[in-house]
């Protein structure tokens, strides 16, 4: 089944059966259905809360606390903007204006057709290769605002 056909019952369903309820995998359970559904549903929290037989605030407490997770939609790829020292000093801060310039949308936001979200990171540890953008888990090294166009091209 593909992400279109299976409503959030269903994923959180298979995704705790997975883990034959084990309130132990919190987190692992939550990046599951994350994976499926691209971000964290209330209706998913609570059922997981429910089926686990924990306090739903625990589970909250755990999906807000992780940085990697998301109580919003997020777009179909993902784009992060490296931040850290080294990419900053390089012109990070031009590439991040170009990518909100094309995408209309600020860091932190999501396009509203769904396809992007756009992010910024404190650093991805590849400080030699800066500014560093990573779109969809893969780095792009030594990003200027004039590659931003044919970065966002190639994720259509």
């Amino acid at each position: 089944m593909t992400l279109d056909t299976r409503s959030t019952a269903e994923v959180v369903n298979a995704v705790l059966a997975k883990y034959q309820n084990d309130s132990s995998m919190l987190v692992g359970i939550l990046q599951d259905i994350q994976a499926e559904l691209n971000y964290l549903p209330r209706e998913a929290l609570e059922m997981t809360a429910e089926v686990l037989s924990i306090p739903l605030s625990r589970v909250y407490s755990v999906a807000t606390f992780f940085k990697a997770f998301s109580l919003k939609p997020r777009g179909r790829h993902g784009i992060h903007v490296c931040m850290g020292t080294a990419c900053h000093v390089r012109g990070a801060e031009k590439v991040l204006d170009r990518f909100q310039t094309e995408l209309c949308a600020c860091a932190g936001e999501t396009t509203p057709d769904m396809k992007f979200t756009l992010e910024t990171v404190n650093c991805v540890g590849a400080c030699a290769l800066g500014p560093v953008v990573v779109v969809d888990g893969e780095y792009e090294g030594q990003v200027t605002a004039e590659k931003v166009k044919s970065i966002i091209e190639g994720c259509k």
